[in-house]
């Protein structure tokens, strides 16, 4: 089944397309890597594809769905780690997952929202967000993201301000995770050991498609390019 189904996908915002004429298909428990330059597009597409934007022109469907009349139970099947946390800061990681479960409306015993927070190395931390590092408040966000067992997992820069140990948390997370992964990065190595897939986007066209293994060199041919 294909869990994202695009055609022709654009985005505009006033006068500027942000991207366009995107084509994409993601398959059950496929991993793709979109990466490209500042700009290029990257982070506007995945939030299209979580149906918090809408697009211009062109179809996106969702687990075979189209997204227009469904989106309400399509965001129920989608996590999306972008850059702004949402968490609440004077609460403890623990409670934060447990609020969220309510709000939800799947309330959780604690020792699922514990198991939660092991995943991403944060079980023995009691202290409230607030004093949390930039690179904890990720994995924070990133064990809200894993509370709704979803489907597609939406993942915009998640290495970024991450320290060695989030880092090999989160590559160990995407490994394993059975859920499919639509993943960006500037760390072009790094995401494409742990993707089947990779497309890059260049002023919000796809300039290459390919294996995740040939993205760091399909990158590198692109920089040599725009350098001549």
């Amino acid at each position: 089944m294909n869990v994202v189904h695009t055609d022709s996908l654009s985005r505009r915002f006033g006068q500027r397309w942000a991207y366009a004429h995107i084509d994409i298909q993601l398959n059950a428990g496929e991993k793709l890597l979109l990466f490209g330059a500042n700009g290029s597009g990257k982070s506007t597409l995945l939030r299209t594809v979580s149906t918090l934007l809408p697009p211009t022109q062109g179809t996106i469907r969702l687990f075979g769905s189209q997204t227009a009349g469904d989106t309400f139970q399509s965001r129920r099947r989608i996590g999306f780690l972008s850059h702004h946390v949402g968490l609440y800061e004077d609460l403890s990681a623990i409670d934060n997952l447990m609020v969220f479960a309510r709000l939800f409306g799947q309330p959780i015993q604690r020792k699922r929202a514990q198991d939660l927070l092991e995943q991403v190395g944060l079980e023995y931390r009691s202290e409230p967000i607030s004093q949390y590092s930039a690179g904890m408040r990720k994995r924070a966000s990133l064990a809200l993201v894993l509370l709704k067992n979803p489907e597609l997992i939406l993942l915009d820069e998640p290495f970024s301000a991450l320290d060695p140990e989030g880092v090999e948390a989160l590559a160990r997370f995407v490994r394993e995770s059975t859920a499919s992964i639509i993943l960006t990065s500037h760390q072009i190595e790094r995401a494409a050991a742990l993707c089947d897939r990779a497309v890059m986007l260049e002023n919000g066209l796809i300039r290459w498609r390919g294996n995740a293994t040939d993205a760091w060199k399909a990158w590198q041919q692109s920089q040599q390019g725009l350098n001549q």
